[in-house]
């Protein structure tokens, strides 16, 4: 029962390479109750990711899986000016599916073959 306890507490972190940018970043999410989770993201010095963090420090199960028009990742993404092939909004909402233990954590990666 403890370990359940410590992992419903645990942060969940991930590094995201976004690319060409060369901005790099870390999201973090925590649970802050059962549907809730506090929101993170570090490190990047993209001003458009540095908004969507001041824009987006929570999310809930729900808004999770809100349709790409009202989820208010992609949205706050909008809003903060990301650009649409940003990988970051995507790695948020991976992050937080982990933490609300919905997924695994795996490795995600978009690989060119020139």
């Amino acid at each position: 029962m403890e370990n359940q306890a410590q992992l419903k507490s645990q942060t969940i972190c991930a590094t995201v390479n976004p690319g060409i940018c060369g901005f790099p970043c870390v999201i973090a999410a925590r649970r802050d109750g059962v549907r809730k989770l506090a929101l993170q993201i570090t490190g990047s010095e993209c001003r458009h990711i540095q908004r969507l963090a001041e824009i987006l420090p929570e999310i809930t199960l729900r808004e999770l899986f809100a349709p790409l028009n009202r989820n208010p990742v992609f949205v706050s993404a909008e809003q903060a000016r990301c650009h649409p092939a940003c990988p970051v909004p995507v790695a948020i909402v991976k992050v937080a599916e982990v933490a609300l233990e919905l997924a695994l954590p795996r490795d995600v990666l978009i690989k060119f073959e020139i």
